[in-house]
């Protein structure tokens, strides 16, 4: 499970508790989603947060910005389609860092076979209202055949819930990002926790 932490007031927990939850819950990967805080609290954030991924052997991501990612000590940053392209990242950022890119249609994902980056993130594949990417859902028929084409390890993104979980694993993803299936869930680690079980219990497409 790849669970996003995000700074968005609405959500039933803040981005510390979702953190903690998600950890606690086995997430694999971390990711920092920071639209309102200042840097200089999203950095003391970051630190925080990437001293307790290291305690649960987990990784941890910041989204957008490579330079907060190198002070925090964080493991990795990811992209938007809009964000610094991944092809102007300083090569001290590229290479202390795995560096993940958003992509949401084949055109974009096709582009993405040749570009420096460790894995691509594809969606939304369902309807979302955790975050407006300016794409329609792209469904798993889409999925799957961007899962096909990738050239990286490929993280569907976009209204994956426990329910649905499975399908996007067997219709290729390597792994699942969440935001609100965690951040609103009244337990946030028992919800990474089930998510997990449910995205395994479907074998891996092709």
């Amino acid at each position: 499970m790849y669970v996003l932490a995000d700074d968005d007031p609405r959500w039933r927990h803040g981005v510390r508790a979702q953190v903690e939850g998600a950890l606690r819950g086995g997430a694999g990967l971390v990711q920092l989603r920071m639209k309102r805080l200042g840097d200089g609290e999203t950095l003391e954030l970051a630190r925080w947060a990437v001293a307790q991924a290291r305690a649960a052997s987990a990784l941890l991501f910041v989204n957008d910005r490579f330079d907060l990612a190198l002070l925090s000590g964080a493991d990795g940053v990811h992209l938007g389609q809009d964000d610094l392209p991944p092809e102007s990242l300083p090569a001290a950022a590229r290479a202390r860092l795995w560096v993940g890119l958003s992509t949401h249609s084949l055109g974009q994902l096709e582009a993405s076979r040749t570009r420096p980056i460790d894995y691509v993130a594809f969606g939304p594949v369902f309807g979302t209202g955790s975050k407006d990417t300016g794409y329609p859902p792209r469904g798993l028929e889409l999925l799957a055949e961007a899962a096909k084409r990738a050239a990286h390890p490929l993280v569907a993104i976009g209204g994956i819930s426990a329910e649905n979980a499975p399908l996007v694993r067997a219709a290729g993803a390597a792994a699942a990002a969440v935001i609100s299936a965690v951040a609103d869930a009244p337990d946030p680690a028992e919800a990474t926790r089930y998510l997990s079980v449910r995205f395994a219990s479907s074998p891996p497409g092709s």
